[in-house]
């Protein structure tokens, strides 16, 4: 007799509680929280604060569904997600941006982020589109 060691699988759907709900409700609470998802994972930014997830999907779904902004950027090719994420500013989360125009090394609103992830071809969820943030404001 050999007994199975395999977790059971997790069932999917908004209903279910995530383990990484309470680190949403802390993202939604702060003023650029979101969720970021890339080749290399999901991260929660929320605080100032950033939480490495497992189960890109299941995490993807609970902050969909409860409202969080959500940058998906998987399907994106890679020279251009690398030259957003090292040439591009980073989100301003749980602080005041800097002033424009945004570079590598200031920090941008998550609408103004989002927008040039979405122009690349990523999936963005819960921010709408924004022709004028494009522009650099």
């Amino acid at each position: 007799m050999s007994e199975s060691t395999e977790p059971a699988p997790r069932k999917s759907g908004f209903a279910q509680t995530c383990e990484y709900d309470a680190y949403i409700a802390r993202a939604l609470a702060t003023e650029g929280g979101h969720l970021s998802i890339g080749r290399g994972g999901a991260t929660l930014h929320f605080e100032r604060r950033r939480r490495s997830c497992c189960a890109e999907d299941v995490v993807k779904a609970a902050a969909i569904a409860a409202g969080l902004p959500v940058i998906d950027s998987r399907n994106v090719p890679f020279e251009t997600a690398w030259a957003l994420a090292v040439r591009g500013p980073m989100i301003a989360v749980g602080e005041a941006p800097s002033s424009p125009p945004y570079h590598a090394l200031s920090y941008a609103p998550l609408a103004f982020v989002a927008e040039a992830y979405r122009a690349a071809g990523a999936e963005v969820f819960n921010l709408p589109p924004s022709a004028d943030l494009a522009q650099g404001e």
